[in-house]
């Protein structure tokens, strides 16, 4: 009870003391808070965006502050609400101790009642005992001086022999030694003394208690500690001198043994001797009978007598000896019961502390049953919620489905249009069949080459076809997203609404909850009281009982007197008749007259107690009456109380009806939802048949499409079959990776929130990370050691590489140039062919056209090396320095890998730590059993009869250790706790170093990727990968991470399994005490949230997974190669082909012109339009091919950045890894520690349990004890055994009984065991009292023998075997209670066991708000975690949004791909329609020309309606881009949405914090007003009481002067009267005697008056000095605000300083490292500078020879007339004005051409940029011939079109900024890259005029790019020149 009340007043003293630290942290805060942002509106910020970052810091600090303070005032809530409870415990208590406490008075005042009746009833025997001794030694000695005769000596001597037990019984003597007497007397004082202190002290305790229950409810805690105090002082001191008495009575029983012992044999010996004398003195009497007396007889008649009265008196010392020996026997009996009465009170006092203590649990055990009940409703509400929800979901899949099959009808006649289209362009490749044999070779080329084609063309119709089908995916998405969002807000209405029902029926509940309470708090008020009440009649009966049986025996024993007194009164007459015999004899009258003084005595004696008895009667008698009126008060009492109870079983049942109300209520809305739940099942399942059968419908309207667009039957239905078949495996798949996008997506929420909530963890171990700066200091050392070593590797790493790479280089050099020298030799051979073929004359022109061509090839070539060798040397840069990046990245790897090994070491570390702390705690269990086992083994040895001596050492040895265990015990649970929590807290400072070095890597890494972007770029020059489909097929490939489900099912199932295990412990707990139920639910709210963390944990495992699945891709790479080289291939091929069929076609016009002008107009009817339109159909053909053109530079532009985009986003998902593995860890480190201590918990609780067991079998047997007891009182009152025999089989009964108790006893709960407890406790105090009653029955047996003996003397012998076996008993009862007190000191250590758990249960209660704080920590940084996924997820949704705008792309450049292919096809067939108009021209058929044009109508005809679809194809694209760019502004909508909402949530944050603002200073004003209005009733109360003492003093003046005048009246009447009698001789007089009332009337006015005016200046001054007095409180009060106010500014002001030195310290390294990030970024933008001042140097000034070679050529192919404009062309290419132009002509026409030619071929070249001039019209064409307009087309293509307008790459912003390095090099190497072998990252510009280097020409003029491979020219002509085409053409 006392540790209970200690513990609860040490608690309450924290609880208040936090609550006070609390407050004081929560104001200073405030004022701390408000100095801070009155100083920070003071800042002044110039630039715009400095201001925005401190407003968004100040708000982020605001925010953070705010939490704070919410999470303290959740806090101290929670704290108030507990105190609240222990405060109410506390007042049951107390008023349960008062009780109690009067109730042990009253058994204390009847315990001193019995005592003293006791200590009377001891002094009488003593006295009796004293007087029969007398009585005994009266006898010897007196005996006869003379020896008369024989006969004589005879007799007394035989009389003396016939005695001898008499003088052994005669010990007990009057006449004892002085120093005796004295000893007796100081003990006889002490006792007196420590009799009256031990009275003192109980009515100091009952005043006490009268105090306490006057003043129980305003009980002062300081006075319960003290009590507590002197609670345990008392019970120690008690303990203490209980182990000294016995001590002592040990000793003395031993010395008085001994003594004993020792008396006896001495006594024996010389009895003995003095025989043997007696029977010589005897012989010598006889011997000498016959002769007369001698006088040697004479002389040994004195030796005789001298040796007699020698022995009398040695008799009387023994005697002494042993009347001493008895008595301090009784007073160590005396001292001994009454430690054994203390100690029974003190039992009873427990007894009762645990009865209250268990009824508080049952109490508590029922609130805690009602609570979760409640829960158990409010969960059975949130499942349905749950259910309703997921039927919602499954409705929107079903409508999602829907449009899924509506969307696959419409790609099905896509996939028909397709394939037509197909068949289509397969007959028109069999048509070309038909085509003269000097074609044959190049159609087989053609046939080889279309095939490839169609294959390729397949394979990009299914990619068209999956991307249009993505787009429209992405569309009906987008419409499922509004109506989703739309069902969204409808379901958030709905919710808000039972939000609100929520609350209210919360709010209800609360009510009732308190209403609840309230009647249980007074039920329990009641019960206490009835069970007082019901207490109070039990003691008032066992009181009546009491008296009865008092009354009862003293009737008795007045029977027993009386009768004695009868027996008394014979003996006394029958001694009377002997005196009256004696009389007559001399010697024998001494003796009569001595035994009737005894009597006489006796009967004096017995009537004093007779008188006694009488007046104790009366005594009961008058205390029965009391008690009878007490219990007729009871009975009253209980009356009411009934009727108390009856009124609240009333108010309860009003109560539970109401809550029945609320439950049937609740009952209703839950059947409500369960319709709702049958009514969305009802309709799902319509959705899903209406699903089906649209499927069904859908399926049938394909197959019927299929059969109706079968163009081939049989090869058409099957190729239809697989793609159907596809198509739905795709949809299937697009199903699955969306669901599994969702999945991830919220994985990836849950991920985002844990790392924001670690993040905001970071910010409170700042504090930490400042003693780490240190540590990092060094770390940085190391680092730079490391980088200085990367260096020097990554330079010899970089020297191999470049040797390999310029291996590599020259190597495809060596083949380009081989191949490029092959072709040249090839064409060389056949123009040298057809040389030989011409005639002689026009051999010497050949040879210089051959000459200057091959001049040109060398220096063309020549360039081409140049330009070769400096591409070489760029890479061989780019390589260095992205092997650089590769080692830098490397040495990061290895960095990062050393700390997760050292992070890896800690952890060992501290799990050997815990391991240790593990087998620390084993050892304590095996101490601890050891003790147990001694403890056993010391209850059998105490059950066995042992010398006591041993078994008190043993007592004490046990006592000994059992406090060390304890202690230790004790000490080792808090060192375990501490060794805990301090590991904790290392596991939070290294888990803080963790994501320090986290982000220092990220840092790193972000440092990196310039490095890593250049080693992505070489690697995707080497291996030429394509990122985009590699995405898109990565996105299928995310279905795999699908697996993970089984994973997630079966935590899910784990978690189940938890919760089940975790109501089963709350159900054992809650028979439990309420701190351990607390306990537990803390801890299993714990659980919970680290359950939750490791799912989120392991859902960060499985996006881990998934993510590592993404980052290395698959073996689909080589798929994607060779589809990309399909491609290039293809459009190369085209290419080629274009300008074949484009030459071919300009042939064929030239011939026809040429022929034209020669052939007759009977010829047929071919005009010049004819020619015409042919003309206009190849303008624009090349005006489509230059539109080709730029589609494809678009593509290959859009290519890239897909490129660049996706090497991002790689870099970005690396990050994503890096931090997810890290964070994963951290959290699997968690768990680990978390597991460690829930194990070690439930290893305490097993410990509890054993304990209980062990409190069990001592329970039992103590209960064995007291059955040994009772049979040893029962052989008590039957002494027919030896108890030497029943004690030895009692203990072997206990033993035998003990066994199988142990065996069999099961742990029963602690409810359980506390009773049994007290029930045991009980029948003991019952027990002891009934040893009592047979001492005093002993007692009054032994005086009744001791009576007996001086009458009976016969019956001495008897007398002394019943004392011996008075004696065995008593030493078998002071065995028993040895044995009582070895069990009283067992249960003592038991309960101090207990006391050591109930203090580990506080530092348990510690750990758990430790650990709820450290929960707080980690929610927030889930929060902040949360923040950054949301940020994760929006650039994700940009990122979706930018590759949907490449598909888009995608798609137009393959519908350009069509058309390109239908232009391709028109070209053939017109030429092989004028190859046959030739024909027929030669032969003279003009019928079949006009066919052939038919022909070509025809065409033209579906060349038009092929334009037409694609003009259709093309509003498509454009609706669905209308369609987009409405997404686009619904996304923006949303976003300006979210924008609004944040803004509002910013105004309605600024709103609370006002509110909290203006509510601080309302409770302030308040308070202040209060105050001021106390103060003012102060005031009050003193004016009030000062005018009252005025208004008294004034009244009693008053009264007092009404007095006088009333006496002065009198006497003025007295004097009237006189006055009349003297009225006609003194008329003056009464005149005279009225003028001097008047003047008396007068002056008592004006007293009167000069007395108000005294007391009211009196009054006025007391007033101002009051108000000076208030006016001097009130300044100092000022002061002291004042001063107040300056400390907090200061201190505020202090505080500000050292966070600005923080931040300002922070500052300087960030801007330290952000100079050195500066500094690297400057070298690198200047060696980029260098490389493009170089590139440009290089460039500047080169004219392209090709053109010029081109241009040469021309001057000599055209005609003479027209070479002038050809040579002014040549002029404005090489930068000529037209005047110099025009001059040189004419010096020409003076000279010739060959000076000027010829110095002009020595070398003129260019030093300007060429002029522009105009473009002819295409009007002005149309009536020149065919040569001018070829010079004019020559003019039209060699003048450089303008570009069109690139941007710059730093104008271009890409959603994720590159750095400056990359773009630089991107555009350096943007001019001379094949864009299908380009990296990614090249930043192209999105508009680019032309594809390579060189100004756009003519085809004709272009040379072979170097990327494409060449081809063998068109045999039609093996000449280089026009001219000679056309000559050859002519012949023929």
């Amino acid at each position: 009870m006392s540790s209970w009340l200690g513990g609860l007043g040490s608690g309450l003293g924290q609880s208040l003391g936090q609550v006070g630290g609390s407050l004081s942290s929560f104001t200073g805060q405030i004022s701390t808070f408000t100095k801070d942002m009155l100083l920070e509106g003071v800042e002044e910020v110039g630039d715009a965006v400095t201001e925005l970052q401190v407003s968004n810091s100040k708000l982020a600090e605001v925010e953070a502050a705010f939490t704070t303070q919410k999470s303290e005032y959740d806090r101290l809530r929670k704290l108030y609400a507990e105190l609240e409870e222990k405060h109410e415990a506390s007042e049951i208590q107390i008023k349960q101790q008062s009780a109690e406490y009067r109730t042990v008075l009253q058994q204390k005042d009847v315990e001193i009642s019995h005592l003293k009746a006791r200590q009377s009833g001891l002094q009488e025997e003593v006295q009796k005992l004293q007087q029969s001794a007398q009585s005994a030694s009266a006898g010897p000695a007196v005996l006869p001086v003379t020896t008369s005769s024989s006969i004589t000596t005879s007799s007394s001597a035989s009389s003396f022999l016939s005695r001898p037990s008499g003088s052994h019984q005669g010990f007990h003597s009057d006449e004892v030694d002085l120093s005796d007497v004295i000893w007796s007397q100081q003990e006889i004082n002490r006792l007196s003394t420590e009799v009256m202190r031990l009275e003192a002290e109980v009515a100091h305790w009952r005043r006490m208690s009268q105090a306490k229950g006057a003043g129980a409810g305003n009980g002062d805690q300081g006075d319960i500690l003290k009590l507590q105090r002197t609670i345990k002082e008392l019970r120690e001191e008690m303990s203490r001198e209980v182990d000294e008495h016995q001590h002592e009575l040990a000793a003395l029983q031993d010395a008085q043994r001994q003594k004993l012992n020792d008396i006896t044999r001495r006594h024996r010996e010389e009895l003995a001797e003095y025989e043997e004398r007696i029977e010589e003195l005897e012989e010598q009497i006889q011997s000498g009978g016959g002769q007369t007396t001698s006088p040697s007889d004479a002389s040994k008649l004195p030796e005789l007598q001298k040796t007699i009265r020698s022995l009398q008196e040695a008799a009387e010392q023994r005697e002494k000896q042993l009347a001493e020996l008895s008595a301090s026997l009784e007073e160590a009996q005396s001292k001994q019961a009454s430690l054994q009465l203390e100690k029974d009170d003190v039992q009873e006092e427990n007894a009762g502390l645990l009865q209250n203590y268990a009824r508080l649990q049952a109490s508590v055990a029922e609130l805690q049953t009602r609570v979760q009940e409640q829960e158990e409703r409010a969960l059975q509400k949130a499942q349905l919620d749950h259910e309703v929800q997921t039927l919602r979901n499954n409705l929107t899949a079903a409508e999602k489905e829907i449009e899924r099959l509506k969307n696959l009808a419409e790609v099905s006649g896509n996939i028909c249009y397709l394939y037509i289209c197909l068949v289509y362009h397969f007959g028109e490749s069999e048509s070309l069949e038909d085509v003269k044999v000097e074609l044959e070779r190049r159609e087989k080329a053609l046939r080889a080459t279309e095939e490839e084609r169609d294959t390729l063309m397949c394979e990009l119709e299914e990619l068209d076809r999956q991307n249009q089908e993505a787009t429209q995916h992405m569309i009906s998405v987008k419409e499922q997203l509004k109506e989703a969002e739309a069902e969204m807000s409808r379901l958030s209405t709905e919710l808000n609404i039972a939000e609100d029902q929520k609350k209210a029926l919360e709010l209800e509940l609360e009510a009732q909850k308190e209403k609840m309470s309230q009647s249980a708090f007074t039920l329990n008020d009641l019960h206490m009281g009835r069970q007082q009440l019901e207490r109070t009649v039990n003691e008032l009966k066992d009181k009546l009982g009491h008296a009865h049986e008092q009354g009862r025996e003293s009737r008795r024993e007045v029977t027993e007197l009386k009768k004695i007194l009868q027996e008394r009164e014979e003996q006394l007459s029958s001694a009377k008749a002997e005196l009256d015999q004696a009389r007559e004899r001399g010697t024998e009258s001494l003796g009569a007259e001595e035994e009737l003084a005894v009597k006489e005595r006796e009967l004096t004696d017995l009537r004093r107690e007779l008188n006694e008895l009488r007046s104790s009667q009366e005594n009961v008698m008058s205390e029965d009456y009391e008690l009878k009126m007490e219990n007729n008060k009871l009975k009253a009492e209980c009356e009411q109380t009934l009727g108390k109870v009856e009124e609240l079983t009333k108010l309860m049942t009003e109560g539970q009806a109401a809550l029945n109300r609320t439950v049937r209520e609740k009952e209703t809305r839950i059947e409500a939802l369960k319709l709702e739940k049958t009514q969305l099942d009802d309709e799902l399942r319509q959705a899903e048949r209406t699903l089906a059968e649209q499927a069904k419908q859908y399926q049938k309207t394909i197959e019927d499409l299929t059969r109706a667009r079968s163009m081939d039957a049989s090869a058409l239905q099957m190729e239809h079959e697989r793609a159907i078949k596809l198509n739905q495996e795709k949809d299937m798949e697009i199903a699955q990776l969306k669901r599994d996008m969702e999945q991830l997506a919220s994985d990836h929420r849950d991920t985002n929130e844990m790392l924001s909530i670690t993040v905001a963890g970071q910010k409170q171990l700042t504090d930490l990370l400042q003693e780490k700066d240190v540590f990092m200091d060094t770390l940085k050392q190391n680092a730079a050691d490391l980088q200085t070593e990367m260096d020097t590797r990554i330079s010899a790493a970089t020297k191999d590489t470049d040797v390999l790479r310029q291996a590599l280089e020259e190597k495809d050099k060596q083949l380009g140039g081989m191949k490029e020298e092959n072709s040249h030799l090839k064409e060389e051979i056949d123009r040298l062919r057809d040389q030989q073929s011409r005639p002689q004359p026009l051999a010497e022109p050949r040879t210089l056209d051959i000459i200057t061509e091959l001049e040109t090839e060398i220096t063309q070539l020549k360039s081409s090396r140049n330009s070769l060798e400096e591409e070489v040397q760029a890479l061989r840069r780019s390589l260095e320095e992205q092997q650089a990046s590769v080692l830098l990245s490397q040495q990061s790897l290895q960095i990062q890998q050393g700390e997760l090994e050292q992070a890896l070491a800690l952890h060992q570390q501290t799990t050997l730590n815990y391991d240790r702390l593990i087998h620390a705690r084993d050892g304590e269990i095996a101490r601890l059993q050891q003790t147990v086992d001694e403890l056993s083994d010391s209850r059998g040895r105490a059950d066995s009869p042992p010398v006591q001596g041993e078994v008190i050492m043993q007592e004490d040895k046990t006592q000994n250790l059992h406090q060390e265990n304890g202690n230790e015990k004790h000490d080792l649970s808090k060192v375990e706790i501490e060794k805990l929590v301090r590991g904790i807290k290392e596991k939070e400072s290294e888990i803080s170093q963790l994501n320090e070095k986290n982000l220092s890597l990220t840092r790193q890494l972000d440092q990196l990727v310039v490095s890593r972007d250049e080693v992505g770029k070489l690697s995707q020059v080497i291996l030429q990968k394509d990122l985009e489909i590699q995405a898109l097929h990565a996105r299928v490939s995310m279905g795999a991470g699908g697996g993970h489900s089984q994973d997630v099912m079966f935590l899910q199932q784990q978690l189940q399994a938890y919760a089940v295990e975790r109501e089963q412990v709350l159900a054992v707990l809650n028979e439990k005490t309420r701190e351990n139920s607390q306990l537990r639910s803390d801890h299993h709210r714990l659980m919970d949230i680290m359950a939750g963390k490791e799912a989120a944990l392991l859902k960060l495992q499985q996006e881990n997974q998934r993510l590592s699945n993404m980052s290395d891709p698959s073996g689909n790479q080589e798929m994607f190669k060779e589809t990309i080289q399909n491609l290039s291939r293809i459009i190369r091929e085209k290419d080629i082909e274009i300008d074949a069929l484009t030459q071919k076609c300009q042939t064929l016009v030239t011939v026809l012109q040429s022929s034209g002008g020669e052939s007759t107009a009977g010829s047929g009817g071919v005009s010049s339009n004819q020619f015409e339109e042919l003309l206009h159909e190849r303008d624009t053909l090349k005006q489509q091919v230059k539109k080709m053109e730029e589609w494809k530079q678009q593509v290959i532009t859009t290519v890239r950045n897909m490129q660049h985009e996706s090497a991002q986003l790689q870099e970005e998902l690396i990050k994503l890894q890096g931090q997810v593995s890290a964070d994963s860890d951290c959290s699997s480190k968690l768990s680990v520690d978390y597991t460690r201590l829930i194990q070690s918990y439930e290893q305490k609780e097993k410990r509890l349990g054993s304990l209980s067991q062990e409190l069990a079998h001592v329970q039992q047997t103590i209960t064995q004890l007291s059955t040994t007891k009772d049979v040893l009182l029962c052989k008590l009152d039957s002494v027919a055994q030896t108890p030497e025999v029943a004690v030895v089989q009692s203990s072997g009964t206990s033993l035998t009984a003990d066994m199988p108790s142990h065996q069999t006893a099961l742990p029963p709960s602690n409810e359980k065991l506390q009773e049994e407890l007290v029930q045991l406790q009980a029948q003991i105090a019952e027990r002891e009292n009934m040893i009592r009653t047979l001492k005093e029955n002993n007692h009054r047996l032994s005086n009744s023998a001791s009576a007996s003996e001086s009458e009976q003397r016969s019956q001495a012998e008897e007398v002394r075997q019943i004392r011996e076996r008075l004696e065995s008993l008593q030493r078998s009862v002071r065995e028993k209670d040895l044995l009582i007190k070895t069990k009283g000191d067992q249960l003592i250590q038991v309960s101090e066991s207990l006391r050591n758990r109930e203090n580990d249960n506080e530092v348990l209660k510690q750990a758990v708000t430790n650990l709820k704080e450290r929960a707080l920590i980690l929610e927030m940084d889930v929060k902040k975690l949360k923040e950054e996924n949301e940020l994760v997820a929006a650039r994700s949704r940009e990122k979706e949004s930018e590759f949907r705008a490449l598909q888009e792309t995608n798609m137009q450049f393959s519908l350009l791909l069509r058309e390109k292919e239908f232009e391709l096809s028109a070209m053939s067939e017109k030429a092989a329609t004028v190859e046959r108009m030739l024909k027929d021209k030669e032969q003279g058929k003009s019928g079949e020309l006009n066919q052939l044009l038919n022909e070509l109508k025809s065409m033209q005809d579906k060349a038009v309606l092929f334009q037409q679809e694609r003009d259709q194809v093309m509003m498509a694209l454009k609706q669905k881009q209308m369609e987009t760019t409405a997404v686009q502004t619904e996304l923006q909508h949303t976003r300006d949405k979210e924008q609004r909402l944040n803004l509002e949530l910013e105004r309605l944050r600024n709103h609370l914090l006002e509110i909290e603002d203006s509510y601080t200073r309302e409770a302030l004003a308040a308070e202040d007003r209060e105050s001021e209005l106390r103060r003012r009733v102060a005031m009050l109360d003193e004016k009030l009481a000062t005018s009252s003492s005025a208004v008294e003093n004034a009244s009693q003046q008053a009264s007092m002067q009404v007095e006088s005048l009333q006496e002065q009246l009198s006497g003025v009447m007295k004097q009237r009267d006189n006055a009349l009698a003297q009225l006609r001789t003194s008329q003056d007089q009464v005149n005279q005697y009225a003028v001097s009332l008047s003047n008396l009337q007068m002056v008592l006015e004006q007293f009167q008056q000069e007395e108000k005016a005294m007391y009211s200046a009196e009054l006025e001054k007391l007033k101002r000095e009051k108000e000076e007095w208030r006016r001097k409180a009130q300044q100092l009060e000022d002061q002291a605000s004042a001063l107040q106010l300056n400390l907090d500014e200061a201190n505020a002001a202090l505080d500000s300083a050292s966070r600005l030195t923080d931040q300002l310290d922070l500052k300087e390294e960030q801007i330290e490292e952000l100079k050195k990030q500066v500094e690297v970024r400057q070298e690198m933008l200047e060696e980029a500078q260098r490389k493009l001042m170089n590139l440009l140097n290089s460039t500047e000034g080169k004219i392209d020879k090709v053109l010029m070679r081109n241009l040469f050529l021309g001057y000599f192919h055209t005609p003479k007339t027209k070479r002038a404009d050809v040579l002014r062309l040549m002029g404005s290419v090489l930068g000529l004005s037209r005047e110099d132009v025009d001059k040189m002509l004419e010096e020409d026409g003076q000279h010739g051409v060959t000076g000027w030619m010829s110095s002009w071929i020595r070398g003129k070249g260019a030093q300007s940029v060429p002029n522009t001039p105009q473009r002819p019209t295409s009007g002005q064409s149309l009536n020149s011939s065919f040569s001018e307009m070829f010079v004019r087309f020559l003019e039209m293509e060699s003048t450089p079109s303008l570009p069109a307008p690139k941007l710059l790459v730093h104008d271009i912003k890409p959603l994720s900024a590159a750095p400056p390095r990359r773009s630089i090099t991107a555009t350096k190497r943007s001019g001379d890259s094949n864009p299908f072998l380009a990296p990614r990252s090249a930043a192209v510009p999105l508009l680019a005029g032309s594809s390579s280097g060189s100004s756009g020409g003519h085809l004709l003029m272009k040379p072979i790019s170097d990327a494409l491979p060449t081809f063998t020219p068109v045999p039609v002509s093996a000449e280089a020149s026009g001219g000679a085409v056309l000559k050859d053409l002519l012949k023929q």
